[in-house]
């Protein structure tokens, strides 16, 4: 929200008060607070019919500084609250002359009460990260009589911001203007469904808002050397994390928000869905389920979409009778083919469903303040909204869910969560503005721990479109409804990178595109790209997405990367394991990886998978296609050739290829089975090597290759000390026979317990 009319003025009777001078500071246990004036107090007479501004400061964990502004503290507290893991009290105070410092970690928040009001955070060599200046702690009203507390943090000469959730709008956020507001909008838009109230800096820092409702962001537009964030209260609590890398700053914050849960290894293979509105029953069902195994393409889970249920009744859990007449016997059926089962739901009741009747009668829907049901026709007609604030509800919905795990579905795509009414009363009392955004949290986290229930710890996972700040804990999301073309495909990634900087391990997109029916070419195109994602699904809105309907050499460009990326899984759920670890993504942005590369800072159509893959997708129907090297010797993993960077690279690549280059240094583990996700990954194992031609240091690498549990089954280490005697590579946990090659194909070697390469540094590069 802007407050401002250009520099000078306040718009049109807003009336605005900023934190000018410290008047006091009082020490606590590892904690301070200030009391802040809002104009210069030179006589006692200007103490009198003017505010304070508390402002306490203190660290919830190690690295981690919050700072709770507040105009009025009376305001009766009302949830939701996010919920954050603090450690206890991790700073400590230090008081020196007119200097007051909370140190934490690598972290100190500096206080000069000598001079103007204005904090600083300074990283462990002491230098600044970010501060706050003249204007950046105010409270403001408006004409309507809203009261909202203002936090500005300065930007850096060069400095850039990312994150806030899945956003669609540029990978930069620079210049924008976001509200920290659910909505169903799409990926051509500005509205999101996942909004995160936390952004990363180039600067190696970052900052969450700690409030579940509407957050307004001006990053760089209002004040364009400020990153304001605001919020109608009064009070405004936002916590500091430092880095002094991006990685470090997501291991903070998802320390404090919470870890993703680690998703079983067969949700990373293939998904196929019967798409939306088209027709489908189980003969259709078994068609695809047949055409994807006479093609030989590895299917993994399919998906059944709303029309599983009979119209009009969604959401009830039941089976059309008419369509499917036998559910339990198809589940089985489709089971003992290997698949896992998937089906849609979402947390609203339509009037006609049986369910409504029984769910007002129990009292469990979302009431108006007259006491009215909330409905509406929008979506499905006569619709009521589950309220999850109330355990007993959140307890019915979930024994409806234990109906159909019962049955044989195996995980849910847990739809919509975003079109929240702030016209309601909730069973728990809690603000209807904070519920809106927090709504998801408890749908999502209700489906995801009746699953973990039911189907045991690591065995759940859900395919989520809403999310708000903690919403990682609940893996998998993905981005939405689409458009069938090459820009909406850009448009998904730009969601996804955003995403993953704002804590997000996991996430995926519709193939093909949603809405419409893609053109072959983007079909093909986007068929690498999603099988280069942590998860993979076939999915449209009005026509199927199975692969043969957009022509043979659809089919075959499925059938490859589908199976490159079962042979991929080793290494993949190592990043997957790392993600549940330490918040890192398994998508990630490249500067996730090479922060000191000014080059990556912007970069928006290509990203590394995991530590040691980059992929930059196709946006092109011909092929042709733009993207950065970073430093080193990289070799594209499907042809062996090598490029020197750092640079950039122009290259024209067929429907079956894309640039995919190893990283130098890298020892990438293949698995040899080809049809599932979920095999014995140590069974006929690759290790392919990739030192740096180019490196004047010795190679020593290590990887370690998981179970399926994701705990270490072997860890595999490489080394060579520049002595000209190969390069060796040593089992460690394992005594099984290996096989070891360079990622060009030009040595390779297998054996048990210890393997050596010859000659691994012969460079072959071209520019």
């Amino acid at each position: 929200m802007k407050f401002t009319d250009g520099f000078w003025l306040m718009r049109d009777g807003v009336r605005a008060s900023y934190a000018t001078e410290v008047r006091d500071v009082r020490e606590g246990e590892g904690r301070f607070t200030a009391y802040a004036a809002v104009q210069r107090v030179r006589e006692r007479g200007d103490t009198l019919n003017s505010p304070l501004i508390t402002v306490e400061c203190f660290s919830p964990a190690e690295g981690v500084i919050g700072v709770r502004t507040t105009h009025h503290a009376g305001r009766a507290a009302r949830g939701p609250e996010f919920t954050v893991h603090a450690t206890g009290s991790a700073g400590h105070v230090v008081r020196e002359g007119t200097v007051t410092e909370l140190v934490s970690g690598p972290l100190t928040l500096r206080l000069d009460t000598a001079g103007p009001w204005g904090p600083q955070f300074l990283d462990a060599d002491g230098r600044r990260l970010t501060g706050v200046e003249r204007r950046g702690t105010a409270f403001a009203t408006t004409p309507e009589g809203s009261h909202h507390m203002i936090g500005q943090l300065s930007l850096d000469v060069g400095e850039f911001i990312y994150g806030l959730g899945e956003r669609f709008t540029p990978y930069v956020k620079n210049g924008q203007s976001v509200d920290i507001w659910q909505a169903d909008g799409g990926t051509s838009s500005e509205q999101a469904y996942k909004n995160i109230p936390f952004h990363l800096s180039s600067r190696g820092y970052g900052v969450f808002v700690n409030h579940p409702g509407k957050v307004s962001y001006e990053i760089g537009s209002e004040a364009v050397g400020q990153v304001q964030f605001s919020v109608e209260d009064q009070s405004l609590e936002y916590y500091v994390i430092a880095g002094p890398t991006p990685k470090d700053v997501l291991r903070r914050y998802t320390a404090l928000t919470g870890r993703p849960a680690l998703p079983p290894a067969w949700s990373f293979g293939l998904w196929l869905t019967t798409s939306f509105c088209t027709p489908y029953d189980e003969e259709t069902v078994t068609s695809f389920v047949d055409g994807m195994a006479e093609r030989d393409i590895p299917l993994s889970v399919f998906h059944f979409d709303c029309f599983w249920m009979r119209e009009h009744q969604w959401t009830d859990f039941r089976w059309d009778p008419e369509v499917f007449p036998d559910p339990e016997g198809m589940l089985r059926r489709l089971r003992e083919r290997g698949l896992k089962v998937s089906v849609w739901i979402n947390p609203y009741i339509a009037q006609k469903s049986a369910l409504f009747e029984e769910a007002r009668a129990a009292g469990y829907l979302v009431r108006r303040p007259s006491g009215d049901i909330w409905q509406w026709d929008l979506w499905q007609p006569g619709m009521a909204l589950v309220d999850f604030t109330d355990p007993a509800a959140r307890e019915w919905y979930a024994d409806k869910l234990r109906a159909l795990l019962d049955q044989g579905v195996d995980c849910f795509k847990t739809d919509f969560g975003e079109r929240v009414p702030t016209d309601v009363v909730w069973h728990d009392g809690a603000d209807p503005e904070r519920m809106h955004n927090y709504y998801t949290q408890l749908y999502n986290r209700t489906v995801f721990e009746v699953l973990e229930k039911e189907r045991g710890a690591g065995e759940a996972v859900l395919f989520a479109r809403s999310a708000t700040a903690g919403g990682q804990q609940f893996p998998v999301h993905w981005g939405g409804d689409c458009f069938a073309s090459l820009g909406a495909m850009a448009e998904s990634l730009r969601g996804g990178l955003s995403l993953s900087l704002s804590g997000f391990g996991f996430w995926s997109h519709d193939i093909g595109g949603f809405e419409g029916t893609p053109d072959p070419a983007v079909f093909k195109r986007w068929l690498a790209f999603g099988l280069l994602s942590s998860h993979s699904r076939l999915h449209g809105n009005v026509s199927y997405r199975v692969p043969w309907a957009f022509g043979d050499e659809a089919v075959d460009v499925a059938r490859k990367f589908t199976k490159l990326k079962h042979r991929l899984m080793p290494y993949l759920y190592g990043a997957a394991g790392e993600a549940h670890r330490t918040g890192v993504p398994v998508m990630r942005p490249m500067i996730l990886e090479f922060p000191d590369d000014p080059a990556c800072r912007t970069l928006d159509r290509q990203y590394m998978l995991g530590p040691d893959l980059l992929v930059a997708p196709v946006f092109t129907a011909g092929g042709e296609v733009e993207f950065y090297v970073p430093e080193g010797t990289w070799t594209h993993l499907l042809t062996g050739e090598s490029v020197r960077g750092p640079g950039w690279r122009r290259e024209t690549h067929g429907f079956d290829s894309l640039p995919l280059y190893v990283r130098p240094g890298a020892l990438l583990p293949l698995g040899a089975d080809e049809r599932r996700p979920d095999g014995d990954w140590l069974d006929g194992l690759t290790l392919l090597t990739a030192p740096d031609p180019g490196s004047e240091t010795a190679y020593d690498t290590e990887v370690t290759v998981p179970d399926l549990e994701g705990r270490p089954a072997a860890v595999f280490r490489a080394t060579r000390d520049g002595d000209g005697d190969g390069l060796k590579v040593l089992a460690l946990g394992s005594r099984r026979p290996f096989h070891v090659r360079t990622v060009d194909g030009r040595a390779s070697a297998h054996g048990v317990g210890e393997v050596t390469l010859p000659d691994v540094l012969t460079n072959r590069t071209t520019g």
